[in-house]
C-alpha cells in the first residue's frame, strides 16, 4: 500500500489519518503543536465547535461519533439577547430531535486521533513543524521543535490538512503556475471571552441554546460547555468610532458592554482580564485552485478553502472533506491522481457555495435575528416544512440537518423562495381583486 505524508494532526488531520490507516495505508501524520492530551492546548482562538449532521456522519463511518457526543451539548436553536434584556428562543428546526452540538476543540482533537493511532499503520509525531514541500518528489520539510533538527518526510503523496494558512498550500502557491489564490477579510475580527459556571456548578444561561448578541453590525454569541461554563465570542469592527481599535482601556471596555450588552456583564467576572489578555484573531475566507499537483499532494479542510465560522460548517465541511476523499480513493484504488482529481471536482463547488453562506449568514445573526420579520420568516419555513414533508426544505436545515450538497441546497433554496414570494404576491393580487369586485 501506499504511503501518506499528513501535515496537521488538528480536527480534519487526525480524522483523515483514522480514515486512511483502516483503508490499510501506511501514514505519518505531523503536527507542529505539542500533543493535546498532554494539556497543551491554549485558549483564546475558536474553542467551541459547532458538530452537526455532516460531522456527526464522518465520526459515525469510524464508530466514535457516540464518544464523541458524550462530551458535546445539545443547542437546539438560538437565544436572542435584546439590549433591554429581553430574550427570545428561535429552534433551529420544527423537529425538536434536529439540533447542533456544542463541543470543546481539545476534547475532539483528543477523539480523532485516538481513533487515528488505533490502527498500528499510523504513526502521530507532535512538535514538528513544515516548512516547505518539494511537490515532485514529494518530500515535506520539518522543523523538530523540540531537537532544532530538520528532517525530511517522505511518502508517495503528502496532504495538506494544516489550516487556513498551509505551509503545504504556499508550497503549492510557489511550485505550481497558474495556482489560482484568493483570500479576503471581513472588516470584523473576533475576541472570546468566558461566562463562568454558577457557584454550584451549574449553566448561568438556558444551557440547550446558542446564545445571540445581535447589535446590527457587530454581536457576540456564546456557547455552553459541560463544565457549566459559556464559551463568549465578540465580533466586532477592527477599525472605527467603536471597535477594536479604539476601545483600548478597562473604562473603554467596560462602558461599551455596559451599553450592549447589560445582561451579560454581571455574568463575566473576568471580562476585562480577558478582554486584554485573548488575542484578536481575523476572519478569513480563502478560495484556491487546484487541490492536488498529480497523485503527489493534496489539500483538505481549511487548507483547501477556509471559511468564516457564521455556519458553524468550517470543521463539518472538513469532515465531509475526508469522507469524500476517502470515497474517491475506494473507488480509483489504483490511481491516485483520478482519485485526487475527483475529489476536487466533487468539493470544489460546495466549498465555494458555503464560503457565501457563511458570510450571509454574519449578516442574518448580527443584523436580522432581532427583527420581527426574520421571525416570521423563520415560522413560514417550519410552517411550510410540516405542510409540504420533503417538498420544502429550509436552508438552514439543508446545511446543518441534511448531506445534501452545499450547492444544491443554496439552489434550492433560492427556487423555494421564488415560489413562497410568487405564491404570496399571487395571492395578494387575488385578494386585492375580490375586494375591488365586492366594493363595487
Amino acid at each position: 500500500m501506499a504511503k501518506f505524508v499528513l501535515i496537521g494532526s488538528g480536527l480534519a488531520g487526525g480524522l483523515l489519518g483514522a480514515y486512511l490507516g483502516r483503508r490499510g495505508y501506511d501514514v505519518d501524520l505531523y503536527e507542529r503543536r505539542a500533543d493535546p492530551r498532554a494539556g497543551n492546548f491554549v485558549g483564546g482562538r475558536s474553542i467551541n465547535l459547532a458538530l452537526s449532521t455532516r460531522g456527526i456522519h464522518a465520526l459515525q463511518q469510524l464508530g466514535i461519533a457516540d464518544e464523541v457526543l458524550r462530551h458535546a451539548i445539545p443547542m437546539r436553536g438560538r437565544m436572542i439577547h435584546g439590549k433591554s434584556g429581553d430574550l427570545h428562543f428561535a429552534p433551529y428546526d420544527r423537529d425538536p430531535n434536529k439540533y447542533i452540538n456544542s463541543i470543546g476543540r481539545a476534547s475532539l482533537n483528543t477523539a480523532v486521533i485516538e481513533a487515528a493511532q488505533r490502527y498500528p499503520n499510523v504513526r502521530v509525531k507532535f512538535n514538528h513543524n513544515c516548512t516547505d514541500v518539494d511537490l515532485d518528489a514529494p518530500v515535506a520539510h520539518l522543523l523538530n521543535t523540540e531537537t532544532n533538527q530538520m528532517i525530511e518526510a517522505r511518502g508517495d503523496a503528502v496532504i495538506g490538512v494544516d489550516g487556513a494558512f498551509s505551509a503545504v498550500r504556499q508550497s503549492m502557491q510557489r511550485q505550481l503556475d497558474r495556482f489560482e489564490y484568493d483570500e479576503s477579510y471581513l472588516a470584523h475580527g473576533y475576541k472570546e471571552l468566558t461566562i463562568p459556571p454558577a457557584p454550584d456548578g451549574g449553566w448561568r444561561m438556558e444551557k440547550e441554546a446558542l446564545h445571540i448578541w445581535p447589535r446590527k453590525s457587530f454581536m457576540m454569541i456564546a456557547l455552553p460547555n459541560p463544565d457549566g461554563s459559556f464559551t463568549c465570542t465578540l465580533f466586532w469592527e477592527f477599525k472605527g468610532p467603536r471597535s477594536f481599535e479604539s476601545t483600548q482601556t478597562g473604562d473603554d471596555v467596560r462602558r461599551f458592554f455596559d451599553k450592549e450588552f447589560p445582561d451579560a456583564v454581571p455574568l463575566m467576572p473576568t471580562l476585562l482580564e480577558d478582554f486584554r489578555e485573548n488575542p484578536t484573531g481575523s476572519l478569513v475566507t480563502i478560495r484556491c485552485a487546484p487541490w492536488h499537483y498529480k497523485d503527489k499532494v493534496a489539500l483538505v479542510g481549511d487548507a483547501a478553502h477556509a471559511v468564516v465560522p457564521f455556519y458553524g460548517q468550517g470543521m463539518n465541511a472538513a469532515f465531509e472533506d475526508c469522507v469524500v476523499l476517502d470515497a474517491c480513493l475506494a473507488e480509483f484504488p489504483n490511481d491516485r491522481e483520478r482519485a485526487f482529481a475527483e475529489y476536487f471536482s466533487r468539493r470544489k463547488e460546495n466549498a465555494d457555495a458555503l464560503a457565501a453562506l457563511a458570510v450571509e449568514n454574519f449578516i442574518e445573526m448580527r443584523d436580522k435575528t432581532a427583527s420581527k420579520r426574520f421571525r416570521a420568516k423563520k415560522k413560514l419555513d417550519h410552517l411550510l416544512e410540516g405542510l409540504l414533508p420533503g417538498i420544502y426544505l429550509p436552508l438552514y436545515t439543508m446545511v446543518s440537518f441534511t448531506r445534501i450538497p452545499y450547492a444544491e441546497a443554496a439552489r434550492r433554496a433560492g427556487r423555494q423562495d421564488r415560489v413562497v414570494y410568487a405564491s404570496l404576491v399571487a395571492l395578494i393580487m387575488l385578494i386585492v381583486a375580490m375586494l375591488i369586485v365586492l366594493l363595487r
